[in-house]
């Protein structure tokens, strides 16, 4: 039963109403502004946010790069602690969800739920990032570490530390994962370059590469996939 609205609070009848939608028909029973214009209603409680989620998802291209913005971002858009903290709290949440669906699995098994997580963890980024995963002679994770920011252009200096990285943590196994802030996840010539030095490596301390996902707000791309590896 959809509650009344309150006499404080005008908007509050629309707000139990998507609320009730949500509850019956999980997440696709609501539309990306709506999802938003919750989340802004929760640190914003007595003002329609309608208008403010529609132009924010505008403005920012999408949920997804709307949700993955810095702080730094949403600050020049004019809005609260209280709201931007509503969105990373959303934001971080979803992350977490589709970690948990690889946490104790052999990756190279769960390679849909990877994706998934690797998509909504760097895909809307606007910086470049680097991120490495550390596996066991099981294939199971047992190290996610973003290592740097920005390009891979430096590919000898990258290799030493991954390679430095994976016999502290005593891996045998890797996955490299980079993002390209453009959208498009196809790899350059330095992306191919770091994989095929990074292998090389590797090979030296019985460490193997499994693979190098790019991804992008476009889509993902495995190197392995593309006959790279």
């Amino acid at each position: 039963m959809t509650a009344d609205p309150s006499p404080a609070n005008p908007n509050s009848g629309h707000r139990a109403r998507l609320r009730q939608r949500l509850f019956e028909g999980g997440d696709s029973a609501l539309l990306d502004h709506e999802l938003v214009e919750y989340l802004l209603a929760l640190a914003i409680p007595r003002r329609d946010t309608k208008a403010q989620a529609k132009a924010l998802i505008a403005r920012f291209g999408g949920i997804g790069p709307l949700l993955g913005a810095d702080a730094d971002a949403l600050r020049r858009e004019g809005l609260s602690d209280g709201v931007i903290g509503a969105l990373k709290i959303a934001e971080a949440s979803a992350r977490r969800l589709l970690e948990t669906r690889i946490e104790g699995r052999p990756l190279l098994s769960s390679w849909d739920a990877l994706g998934d997580y690797l998509q909504a963890t760097m895909g809307h980024s606007a910086v470049e990032e680097v991120r490495i995963l550390f596996l066991n002679a099981k294939n199971l994770l047992i190290a996610n570490e973003a290592l740097w920011r920005g390009s891979v252009d430096e590919a000898a200096v990258h290799v030493r530390e991954v390679i430095a990285r994976a016999i502290q943590l005593g891996a045998t196994a890797l996955i490299i994962v980079h993002n390209h802030p453009s959208g498009d996840p196809s790899p350059s010539q330095q992306d191919i370059r770091l994989t095929r030095d990074l292998i090389e490596a590797g090979r030296h301390i019985k460490v193997t590469v499994h693979d190098h996902v790019i991804v992008g707000s476009q889509g993902r791309t495995s190197m392995k996939a593309m006959g790279l590896i």
